[in-house]
């Protein structure tokens, strides 16, 4: 006489718990980013021993003159400086036709971080990405 088992082992696998842990964390993990750094400046900061993906078009240098202990801004290289109040004219003006603007800050050693501050807010205010030059170690 065979004895039959009359309830049939269930194989399958139950993924609802697995899809509420991961929903859970994506809510979580979206929640958290945006609080790290909502009003910061896109800085595409190279290294020194790669290169950066975008190009910019457009540089702006500042030199520090420090017998004087005045700033000169020049923008794409040019040797007569610009009088700080008319580069953000001469940036929209150069930028316009971008199709994704961005432009260089080069600052020398020894001007103070507020200088540049200054340009990166110019930049803020119309949307341009800033890439910040530096020189390889």
């Amino acid at each position: 006489m065979a004895i039959k088992r009359t309830t049939k082992i269930d194989s399958s696998f139950s993924m609802s718990s697995m899809t509420d842990i991961v929903f859970l964390l994506l809510i979580f993990f979206l929640v958290t980013s945006t609080l790290i750094n909502p009003n910061a400046l896109k800085l595409l900061l190279p290294k020194s021993t790669g290169q950066v993906s975008a190009k910019a078009t457009v540089s702006v240098s500042i030199k520090h003159w420090q017998d004087t202990d005045t700033f000169s801004y020049h923008i794409n290289g040019e040797e007569t400086p610009i009088r700080f109040d008319l580069i953000e004219d001469e940036l929209i003006n150069l930028l316009q036709t971008e199709e994704d603007p961005t432009f260089s800050i080069y600052a020398d050693e020894t001007v103070p971080i507020r200088e540049v501050v200054q340009v990166m807010n110019i930049a803020k205010r119309n949307h341009y990405k800033v890439i910040m030059a530096t020189s390889p170690e």
